[in-house]
Formats: C-alpha cells, sequence, structure tokens
C-alpha cells in the first residue's frame, strides 16, 4: 500500500512538472493591492507624485513580436471609464518597464506612449473624484503578434484598444484600488 501511495504520489509530481504550462504573468515591485500617492496623479484636484510603476512580465507567448501596456479605470464616472496609460511598440526583447517610465520618459526605445483621456502623453495616475469610493485601476500587459501596433503617440485610447484587440496573442493583468 505504501508503495502504491508512493508511485502515485511521483506519478502526480511527474505529471504535474511536465504537463503543466506556464501562463503569461504580469507583476510589479511597486504595486500591491492598492496604489498610493506615490502613484496619484497630479493634477485634476490631485497632489500625488504620478509616478508610473515598475512592472514586469514573463512566459510571453510564442509569436510574440512586441508589447503593449494600458492601465484603465472602468469605476471613473464617465460612461466609459478612463484611459490612464497607453504604451505601445514595446519591443519583443523587453520584459520590464522601470519604475517613473511612463512620466520620466523611460519607456524602452522603440515604445510609443499614446495620449490618455487626460489629454496627455504618458503615465496619469489614479485620481478618483473624492468620496466615491474605490476605484479598480486594470493594469494590463498585450503580447502582440506584431511588431508595430500601426498606431502613434496622438491616437486616442479607443482606437489604440481596437489595432490591440485585433493583434493580441495573449494578456495578463494585475489591479490595483485607490480612492480618496
Amino acid at each position: 500500500m505504501k508503495k502504491l501511495n508512493l508511485i502515485l504520489v511521483l506519478s502526480l509530481i511527474f505529471t504535474t512538472t511536465i504537463f503543466a504550462q506556464k501562463t503569461f504573468t504580469l507583476t510589479s515591485k511597486d504595486l500591491g493591492g492598492e496604489t498610493t500617492k506615490v502613484q496619484e496623479f497630479n493634477g485634476f484636484g490631485c497632489s500625488g507624485e504620478n509616478q508610473s510603476p515598475q512592472l514586469s512580465w514573463k512566459n510571453a507567448p510564442e509569436g510574440t513580436k512586441s508589447f503593449a501596456v494600458t492601465m484603465y479605470d472602468p469605476d471613473a464616472p464617465t460612461g466609459s471609464g478612463f484611459w490612464h496609460w497607453v504604451v505601445v511598440d514595446i519591443p519583443a526583447n523587453v520584459n520590464e518597464l522601470v519604475t517613473g517610465a511612463g512620466t520620466k520618459n523611460l519607456v524602452p526605445k522603440g515604445a510609443v506612449q499614446s495620449v490618455t483621456d487626460f489629454g496627455i502623453k504618458g503615465f496619469g495616475g489614479p485620481c478618483p473624484p473624492v468620496g466615491h469610493g474605490f476605484h479598480q485601476y486594470i493594469i494590463t500587459v498585450y503580447a502582440l503578434k506584431t511588431d508595430k501596433l500601426g498606431t502613434d503617440e496622438n491616437t486616442n485610447p479607443a482606437v489604440v484598444g481596437f489595432n490591440l484587440w485585433n493583434q493580441t496573442l495573449a494578456k495578463a493583468s494585475i489591479i490595483a484600488y485607490y480612492k480618496r
């Protein structure tokens, strides 16, 4: 009986190890479950440092030719949410955006930061209305099947999103919350 149990356990470990798939994953050294004043926008009544978080990703699918990163608030009282960050054409050999990349123009060479719903190019941090409760900020990295998305720094987020939808091989997200 002990021998049979040992064989079953070893078989399960072997099967899990061999057949477990590595999933496309996004992480951040700067974010836990919530954003802070460090990421909060500086404007629109907010007084944060407006610093984009460090992001890193791994296990992109085969065939990935570039990446894109977005940050979106579906809880914004606009009827259509609010786009806080749109970065496209990140080269396929890159797997990280450093802290401040979106505000200090430290994005990788060739990457394009498009206009956000703030009307700026680059990162615009959380700035929910006072007393509106927690907003969720969905940060997503997209593995794309094209090296250039075909948009530029003046392309609005809806058009970028349409192009992302058409070119995405895989995507991974993290959600951070914030309220004022």
